[in-house]
């Protein structure tokens, strides 16, 4: 049984290199397989206050959140011969697949959910530095290795917000006049 919190830690290991050096290295050329991270989610996350509509439509096509799907299902079929000599470990393995997809989705459907389960990953997409608060699930590897960068909750976040909201404000008031005009 100790398989399972070995996994468990190994996952958020690799979900930390993954996201550092494949996500945000290689994804950073537009050429790259990866560039839908950084070009497409990372956009649209910024744009929208953590929301991404890419993940209303289904997971079955060559987009990101197909990619995203294809490149967890790879992970998990690569750790399935290991089931045998260690089912623990694998099923640890494939919880973490599973559960990173389903959290991962859900933060960007629902961003209020993500500010409470998630702030860590909040603190990626809307925080100063995209390029930091690895980890999706949980955020330990990012402790360990001194990634962590909290946001929320910050007076920073709330300056940051009240700017927003004021040019949001200021927007619909140019929309009224020129409609009214």
């Amino acid at each position: 049984m100790i398989g399972l919190p070995l996994a468990l830690l190994y996952s958020n290991a690799w979900e930390w290199v993954i996201h550092k050096y494949a996500l945000h290295g290689l994804g950073k050329r537009r050429e790259s397989f990866w560039s839908f991270h950084w070009h497409d989610h990372h956009k649209h996350a910024r744009r929208e206050a953590m929301a991404d509509h890419q993940y209303q439509r289904s997971v079955f096509g060559w987009h990101g959140q197909g990619k995203e799907a294809l490149g967890l299902a790879f992970a998990t079929l690569v750790h399935l011969p290991l089931a045998r000599r260690w089912p623990w470990f694998t099923a640890g393995v494939v919880f973490s697949q599973w559960n990173y997809y389903r959290v991962h989705k859900r933060s960007h459907q629902d961003p209020a959910w993500a500010r409470e389960h998630l702030p860590w990953h909040y603190d990626h997409h809307m925080g100063p530095n995209q390029h930091a608060n690895w980890c999706v699930t949980w955020p330990w590897f990012d402790h360990v290795m001194g990634t962590r960068e909290p946001y929320l909750g910050t007076e920073r976040e709330a300056s940051d917000r009240a700017r927003a909201s004021a040019r949001a404000a200021r927007g619909v008031a140019v929309a009224a006049e020129g409609e009214g005009g």
